[in-house]
């Protein structure tokens, strides 16, 4: 199978938005601005940007010639390190809360992180149940039923509506769990099977739909939006958020077609092959940062410029070590070997 090119771009920007993201949610600690809000509009594709891509990836490999031992090979390098950082956050901050005289309870942690999904690796459970539907999908010939370009309309309502509907719930269930139903990500599962069903298309050969969209004028159109609504402050910034479904939609159909056949240069694959050890890692880091009071002695510039230099040298560091021991990548993130 040939390299697409634009897979390696697209990875190294979700990373750059999920570590980008974290590090102004510590900045917000000190400085809230309607510039940060706005700086919050591009990252908040990052997650999305992650689950799209696996899918994408597997359909333009696989099909629906799925190989033996798929579904086990990808499950153990997304739950294992999933099982081992969510020990080590959960520990780091019931150790975090004694410090401060609060005793929660180890167990009560554990189980909002672990259980719970209470943390940033909730991606990886969302990673987990896609890996299954796409192994479903393909095994049982679900596209008979399941069509994937109706379906990314059907989908994108579903996910669309998901959030809607517990954005206005005042009740929310413990740790993370309406994040990680697949329900609210619905709408990348069939986004990436269509553009993968398209992707060796010419550009004059594929649905005038998807021609359409992905024409720059209703990305900027979309984005214009959704400042005009962050102004008054209307808006809510995470990728779990109604607006985000047809701006993810927007954004990637328009930057597939840029990127066709782009060649990605070397720092662009050098962030992928650490892309997930990044993920995994770098909010930890941050969080040592903050311990040390850098957000309370340093200017806000500064203080950002320390947890994106730790965080991001901290993370490739940590990940290169690991991944010299043989289980070292299976528990703590495996490093992707880039052709």
């Amino acid at each position: 199978m040939q390299r697409i090119e634009e897979v390696y771009w697209l990875r190294a920007y979700g990373c750059l938005a999920v570590f980008s993201f974290h590090l102004l949610d510590h900045l917000e600690q000190h400085v809230d601005t309607l510039a940060l809000n706005l700086a919050r509009i591009p990252t908040v594709l990052g997650t999305p940007i992650f689950i799209f891509i696996s899918i994408f990836l597997f359909s333009a490999r696989y099909g629906r010639n799925i190989p033996a031992g798929f579904l086990g090979n990808r499950v153990k390098y997304v739950m294992l390190p999933y099982l081992v950082y969510g020990l080590a956050y959960s520990v780091a901050e019931f150790m975090r809360l004694r410090t401060l005289g609060i005793d929660a309870g180890l167990w009560a942690i554990l189980q909002e992180y672990i259980l719970f999904a209470g943390w940033h690796g909730y991606f990886l459970i969302i990673a987990a149940q896609f890996y299954a539907f796409y192994w479903l999908y393909g095994r049982l010939d679900l596209a008979r039923w399941l069509p994937a370009t109706p379906w990314l309309l059907i989908g994108s309502l579903i996910s669309m509506g998901w959030w809607g509907y517990w954005q206005w719930k005042s009740t929310l269930p413990p740790g993370y769990l309406h994040w990680i139903a697949p329900l609210g990500w619905l709408y990348l599962f069939f986004l990436a099977l269509v553009l993968a069903q398209y992707y060796g298309a010419t550009f004059d050969k594929r649905p005038d739909w998807m021609v359409k969209l992905a024409q720059p004028r209703w990305l900027i159109a979309m984005t214009s939006l959704i400042v005009l609504l962050s102004l008054p402050g209307w808006l809510s910034y995470s990728s779990k958020e109604v607006w985000v479904v047809p701006l993810f939609l927007l954004f990637t159909l328009w930057l597939m077609k840029c990127l066709k056949g782009r060649r990605a240069p070397p720092l662009v694959r050098r962030l992928n092959e650490f892309s997930f050890g990044i993920y995994l890692t770098h909010p930890m880091l941050f969080n040592l940062v903050d311990s040390l009071g850098a957000g309370e002695r340093l200017s806000p510039v500064l203080y950002a410029f320390a947890l994106a230099v730790v965080g991001m040298v901290g993370s490739i560091g940590w990940n290169l070590i690991v991944n010299r021991w043989q289980w070292g990548g299976l528990l703590f993130g495996k490093r992707m070997q880039l052709a």
